[in-house]
């Protein structure tokens, strides 16, 4: 209760006191969110409080409430605090995840991801639609541009990079100057003007049909050490292939790399379409954004030129209307793009056909929503070392030289020893030892 004698607070005291009231969910504090506003204040010191929520059930509101009435209320000069609930729109809850978005890039750890490197994690709500196809297409794709593009293969359990990518080699490791431990040497393969650097577990064991038993913490460590011991070096694309669902390495990668865009992947079918969204649903709790989304399988087109819908029709379209997203092509069934991935070689780099023109469509699409780098220039004076070298670095692309032969092996080391919170059980299934550099 106020003192007669103590005049009420002023709007900017009460405001400096609602900064101290965190959402939850979001990591900020209410005002600079934008949910929060003074209303009024009276003679007596009772203050009237403007609160939107972002959905008008949120099941943080009594735990808001508390903070408020704590924060304002504890003000010598106010008698009472009131709070008028209200619900943002949809461009407020815009602007909310955009800032939520930035929060979380500017508080994520570090990685050996090159700040210019636009990451794009190609997901799925289940198996079987096609997504690590999709991935190497679009690497590829892209890479023909004369783009350096990463590849990791994040599926942990289910790899298939490597054979649809046609490398074999083993990972190897070596000493970098300035790195305490050795780092993980990426496996790359020229592409036109273009390179992929390439990772995956499928580089680690010694024949595909060795099966990978981790759990929890163990794939998320695993992918930590992707992003943490790789030395990527250059890089103006990072493509994510993403295991399908929402579990433990979605939210780890959200965790380790916010800046991540997210490509859903489905199929035409309603049911795929209804699994797709859980995909986007998981983006929106991890503050990720959603570049679009890829109808994959959508028509199989007989040698006659009479199509027939498979798998049904307009799921991808329903997806991305649902969520908000472009939708950024439909792929058709084609038995050619299932045999480029079986001998190494994705359909956009030597085929033809509708399924290569639709993939060399979406990289295009993907590349001119990309910020070029002289503009990136103009965005932040903290990156301006990083676009300066970039932008060096571009203009002499054309000097990139290829290392893609193969390391010559000398003596032996087990790589992944060094990741500490691996179980032995762990490293003893990988089995897999890496050469150090002569």
């Amino acid at each position: 209760m106020s003192s007669p004698h103590v005049a009420p607070p002023t709007v900017a005291e009460v405001t400096n006191r609602l900064r101290a009231v965190m959402d939850p969910e979001l990591g900020d504090n209410i005002v600079d969110l934008g949910m929060a506003a003074v209303d009024s204040i009276s003679a007596d010191g009772v203050v009237a409080i403007g609160m939107k929520l972002t959905i008008k059930g949120c099941p943080l509101r009594v735990q808001i409430k508390q903070d408020i009435e704590a924060r304002v209320g504890t003000h010598p000069g106010v008698s009472k605090v009131t709070i008028d609930w209200g619900e943002m729109t949809a461009e407020e809850r815009t602007a909310v995840m955009t800032r939520a978005r930035w929060n979380a890039k500017e508080q994520a750890p570090d990685t050996k991801i090159p700040l210019n490197a636009r990451v794009l994690a190609i997901a799925s709500g289940k198996g079987g639609v096609g997504k690590s196809s999709v991935t190497v297409n679009l690497a590829a794709a892209i890479a023909q541009s004369g783009y350096v593009v990463g590849v990791l293969d994040a599926d942990i359990w289910g790899f298939s990079i490597p054979r649809m990518l046609g490398l074999s080699d083993r990972l190897e490791a070596k000493r970098i100057d300035g790195v305490e431990k050795p780092q993980i040497i990426p496996n790359e393969r020229r592409i036109g003007n273009g390179l992929l650097k390439v990772v995956s577990t499928g580089m680690l064991v010694d024949d595909e049909g060795t099966a990978l038993m981790w759990r929890g913490l163990m794939l998320t460590k695993a992918v930590e050490q992707f992003l943490n011991d790789v030395h990527w070096g250059e890089l103006d694309y990072l493509l994510i292939d993403m295991p399908p669902g929402t579990g433990d390495v979605q939210m780890g990668l959200a965790r380790m790399l916010p800046r991540t865009d997210l490509v859903i992947v489905t199929t035409p079918a309603v049911s795929a379409q209804k699994v797709a969204i859980r995909a986007a649903d998981m983006a929106r709790r991890s503050f990720l954004r959603v570049a679009g989304v890829i109808e994959n399988m959508s028509a199989f087109t007989c040698e006659h030129g009479t199509s027939y819908a498979l798998f049904g029709t307009g799921g991808g379209k329903a997806l991305a209307d649902e969520i908000g997203a472009e939708l950024l092509g439909q792929v058709p069934i084609e038995s050619a793009v299932a045999h480029a991935g079986d001998t190494g070689e994705p359909i956009v780099i030597n085929g033809s056909g509708a399924a290569a023109d639709a993939f060399n469509a979406i990289a295009q699409k993907i590349i001119a929503n990309t910020i070029s780098l002289t503009e990136m220039a103009g965005c932040s004076a903290r990156n301006d070392d990083v676009v300066a070298v970039s932008v060096s670095r571009r203009d002499n692309n054309a000097k990139l030289t290829s290392s893609c032969s193969r390391r010559r092996p000398a003596s032996r080391f087990r790589l992944l020893c060094h990741l500490r919170q691996f179980s032995v059980l762990a490293i003893s299934q990988l089995e897999c030892q890496f050469s150090w550099p002569h």
